[in-house]
């Protein structure tokens, strides 16, 4: 009963803002042409509730896709809107002039967001682990998280990773999570499997569950996807790569029944123990079971400024590198975005690790 109650008054304040925020739009437009109300307030609904359309079936996919910019919308609206309204009522003739200031404000966060969406970079990091009675000297791995591969995540955005992830010649490549937006349906029409396959590894491309591969609820398909793709998924399991080091995937934290760490520690401490994680959830976990390298994504660094301080509060490393104790860790802001492709206070990204292997402790 507490949930219904909750989710009525959610939807109620949620309701009253898209109505300011209409009323807003509709006030000013009519300067310019008259408004049907009617029509106006039908189409406004379908805008604003879109997103939740767009789950009804694939078929309304393109309320998605308005349901996603929306997002954007409701973000920088809570700001923009009030102090439009409070210049409105200092200034009461120039709702017009306002009006634009508040427009031009809303697409220079489209550009620059998109921009930012669609332009990923590569984080270059150079550590050190033991050696041990590994072969190898040194392992250079890609990491990346977060792909969202779906409608507006596509398989063009796809091919860009595959592009930057082939040209740093990478010996490992660690894919964190979030793979596709829930239902990995477009990733299997639009033919994302050819462009997976294009990417390049001596010692073979790992991936994990993420959050949203629990909600897609078709985490078989998935799997069976990823596989075709020769993305080896690791389901809570460790393997042993090259004779050389340890890898481990982790079923992500919406899973209450995944193993814990200790119960996926190698039995031989003798080789270097990597570890993907999808929820960057406890450091003190992998730092008290001597894992080398820890990697992470799910957080997004927020994905539009200024969510980046709640991620903040919420994880012990929301973003970036650090080494805690023997541990090294990486949390990824992802290669792809959640709802609209903006990013403002982070961009689309992997991470270059050059791992060197050195005896004895370091």
């Amino acid at each position: 009963m507490k949930r219904i109650a909750g989710a009525a008054v959610a939807i109620l304040i949620y309701s009253a803002i898209v109505f300011y925020f209409g009323w807003s739009v509709a006030t000013w437009l009519e300067l310019y042409f008259p408004i049907n109300n009617w029509l106006f307030g039908i189409v406004w609904g379908l805008i604003t509730f879109g997103y939740i359309i767009g789950k009804v079936s694939h078929k309304l996919r393109i309320f998605s896709v308005i349901g996603s910019y929306w997002m954007v919308v409701m973000e920088y609206g809570i700001l923009l809107f009030p102090l439009a309204a409070i210049f409105t009522w200092i200034f009461p003739t120039h709702l017009n002039l306002i009006g634009w200031i508040v427009t031009g404000a809303f697409l220079l966060i489209f550009i620059m967001g998109t921009y930012y969406a669609y332009t990923p970079v590569v984080r270059e990091l150079a550590i050190v682990l033991p050696k041990n009675e590994s072969k190898l000297k040194s392992i250079k791995v890609v990491v990346a998280s977060d792909f969202h591969l779906g409608l507006l995540s596509n398989k063009a955005h796809l091919t860009r990773f595959v592009k930057k992830a082939n040209a740093e010649k990478p010996d490992l490549v660690l894919l964190v999570g979030d793979l596709v937006d829930d239902d990995p349906i477009w990733f299997v029409q639009k033919g994302m499997s050819e462009v997976m396959k294009q990417l390049q590894s001596t010692y073979g491309i790992y991936g994990v569950l993420g959050n949203h591969e629990y909600y897609g609820k078709q985490i078989p398909l998935l799997v069976e996807e990823m596989e075709a793709s020769n993305v080896h998924m690791l389901l809570d399991e460790t393997i042993l790569v090259a004779d050389s080091f340890y890898l481990t995937g982790r079923e992500d934290l919406t899973n209450k029944n995944r193993k814990q760490l200790f119960e996926l520690a190698p039995e031989k401490k003798d080789l270097p123990w990597f570890v993907m994680d999808h929820t960057p959830s406890n450091l003190l976990v992998p730092e008290k079971e001597k894992v080398d390298f820890h990697v992470s994504g799910h957080t997004h660094l927020g994905q539009m400024w200024p969510n980046h301080l709640l991620t903040r509060r919420i994880f012990e490393l929301d973003y970036g590198y650090r080494k805690k104790g023997s541990l090294h860790a990486i949390v990824s802001s992802g290669f792809g975005f959640w709802g609209p492709p903006i990013r403002l206070g982070s961009q689309s990204e992997l991470w270059s690790v050059n791992i060197k292997l050195e005896d004895g402790e370091v």
